[in-house]
């Protein structure tokens, strides 16, 4: 399974991606989780030690230069649009407890979807992770898509949009909903998250976008959110917040037969 999970600042998509890399794990299945967001929480999501040493591979100024033959800047010039990535994630990447964390960090900003070297280099890398590799693999992104291109959402079965109650929240759920369509992700499914009461759930099917089913919801918790400002992993938590999980993943699998 290839999961690719969006969704604006706060609203606990890498609670999902953590949750759901566990359960997976905890299943024997291999499993990669890509952190692709600027604030890079995944590793304390996930209990990784001393995840502050992990150096985001987009940051990596040398390798890159390297595999694309671009010099240490290579704006403007020519570089290899097809760098060497298939030692990278065994290289670059911590596993704990059956997890394989890869730490990406976000591609640059200057050109958007550029074909600097940095941007090439990161897609090619995810492109060798969906296509040729047979882990399951959990991508927490952005709100935006920068980091899937064209190929690389083929092999994505699902990306999930995680929304809270809130019309700025589902506003965002469209407007990501709108650039994964144009970038050819063609199953879209939405998670509610931070619900207190069945009327949120109601607010939130009314505000919407229309043509991505709510695939469940996970119940507003206090431990949860000490859990996170303290950056303790979401296996202390565990409970009831790991059964929604499980039962959103049902419906994911059942929806994707």
């Amino acid at each position: 399974m290839k999961l690719a999970i969006s969704g604006k600042g706060g609203v606990g998509k890498t609670t999902l991606a953590a949750v759901l890399a566990r359960l997976c794990a905890d299943e024997g299945q291999p499993v990669v989780a890509i952190d692709a967001d600027l604030d890079s929480s995944l590793a304390s999501a996930l209990g990784v030690p001393n995840a502050e040493g992990l150096t985001p591979i987009g940051e990596m100024a040398d390798l890159i230069a390297e595999r694309t033959e671009s010099g240490k800047r290579g704006y403007g010039k020519l570089f290899k649009l097809n760098p060497a990535v298939s030692d990278i994630p065994d290289k670059f990447s911590v596993v704990h407890k059956g997890v394989r964390l890869m730490v990406l960090g976000a591609p640059k900003r200057g050109g958007g979807g550029c074909n600097c070297p940095e941007n090439v280099f990161l897609r090619t890398l995810l492109n060798h992770l969906a296509f040729q590799r047979n882990e399951t693999l959990i991508m927490d992104m952005e709100a935006g898509t920068e980091h899937l291109g064209r190929a690389t959402c083929e092999a994505m079965d699902a990306m999930l949009v995680v929304v809270e109650p809130g019309r700025r929240s589902a506003a965002l759920a469209e407007h990501v909903q709108q650039m994964a369509k144009e970038i050819g992700v063609k199953r879209i499914f939405l998670v509610a998250n931070k619900v207190r009461s069945p009327k949120d759930i109601e607010m939130l099917r009314s505000a919407l976008p229309k043509g991505a089913p709510l695939l469940g919801s996970i119940g507003f918790d206090e431990r949860l959110m000490t859990a996170d400002l303290e950056g303790r992993p979401v296996d202390e938590v565990g409970g009831k917040l790991f059964d929604e999980v499980k039962a959103i993943r049902s419906e994911l699998l059942k929806r994707l037969r």
